[in-house]
């Protein structure tokens, strides 16, 4: 049997990269789902496989030979989103990831910390280790750079890596790079933030498609339609993801939505109750916190936030 690394999926053809280097085209089993989760897609980019080589008749009867998937080796994690077009299911946007860089604008486009918040939510109960890029740090006026240094220092002293990036101005670019060798690394974030810019830069010889952003929208246009992982030059790999638009928590109970953040979980003793949502119970030392400004307004409002979700975006 052979193995492999999924590195590129398009819905119905997987891409292989099997131990030796070599591409293959592989198709699944019909009957191939995987116990356990609501996916629209049963395997994805990053997971680890066993394949045979089969051969196929066409029409004009010559045999096609291609790989055929029948195993995926258990996962060490992944990270989904819900699916655009079934809100019961999700879909896995890669596996088997060392570390998330999830990169983040002030403006062209805005990133909310909402957002943040849920993306850093999920990679904690992924327990994929995540890092901010604040991207594009040369186009800022002295505002938006104080917001910018503002939100650095809260999510620092929550224990996050954050990192300030300018790919014109060639800001961070050594430190990134550091950071990435011999990992895989998934990068994601809202279409036109840069993260396919950022990524040409550390790695020119990818090449891959950017757009630019509408001025009058202030959004980005979507350029990749599908993930792929791609070998790094100086040792590891990178996972090019669609722009994430509707990320929500799933798969998650809402008594464990705080332990996904940090700052509230180690705080979870201290409180009178044991099952304290942090929300109305007396004695809450979160709430304390909250008011004291020793948690952020904007990280409690989305905990609440994600408490409060409709049901459908969950289940």
């Amino acid at each position: 049997m052979n193995k492999g690394i999924i590195i590129k999926s398009t819905g119905s053809w997987y891409t292989v990269q099997s131990e030796n280097g070599e591409k293959v085209e592989c198709k699944i089993k019909g009957n191939f789902r995987l116990k356990g989760i609501k996916s629209t897609n049963p395997i994805a980019v990053g997971d680890h496989v066993e394949y045979k080589m089969v051969e196929e008749e066409t029409e004009g009867n010559k045999n096609i030979i291609n790989g055929l998937i029948t195993k995926i080796v258990e996962r060490k994690n992944y990270i989904i989103r819900k699916s655009p077009n079934l809100s019961k299911q999700s879909h896995i946007i890669a596996a088997n990831i060392d570390q998330a860089f999830l990169v983040v604008t002030i403006n062209y486009p805005v990133t909310t910390t909402t957002f943040i918040d849920r993306f850093l939510a999920s990679a904690e109960a992924y327990r994929i280790p995540c890092t901010l890029i604040f991207n594009k740090i040369d186009r800022y006026h002295l505002d938006q750079t104080k917001h910018l240094d503002e939100l650095i220092e809260l999510y620092q002293n929550i224990g996050y890596r954050c990192l300030k990036t300018s790919t014109k101005k060639n800001i961070g670019m050594d430190t990134l790079k550091s950071w990435m060798e011999n990992k895989t690394n998934v990068f994601a974030g809202h279409s036109g933030v840069g993260k396919s810019t950022l990524i040409n830069t550390v790695e020119p010889k990818l090449n891959l498609k950017t757009r630019e952003i509408s001025d009058y929208h202030q959004t980005g246009k979507h350029t990749t339609t599908f993930s792929e992982m791609f070998e790094l030059s100086f040792g590891g790999y990178i996972i090019d993801t669609p722009g994430i638009k509707g990320f929500g928590l799933l798969e998650m109970e809402k008594e464990e939505i705080s332990h996904y953040f940090p700052e509230i979980f180690k705080l979870l003793e201290k409180c009178q109750y044991y099952n304290c949502t942090h929300t109305h119970e007396p004695g809450c030392e979160v709430k304390k916190y909250v008011q004291e400004g020793e948690i952020a307004e904007s990280r409690y409002y989305s905990y609440l936030g994600l408490l409060n979700e409709d049901e459908k975006y969950r289940n």
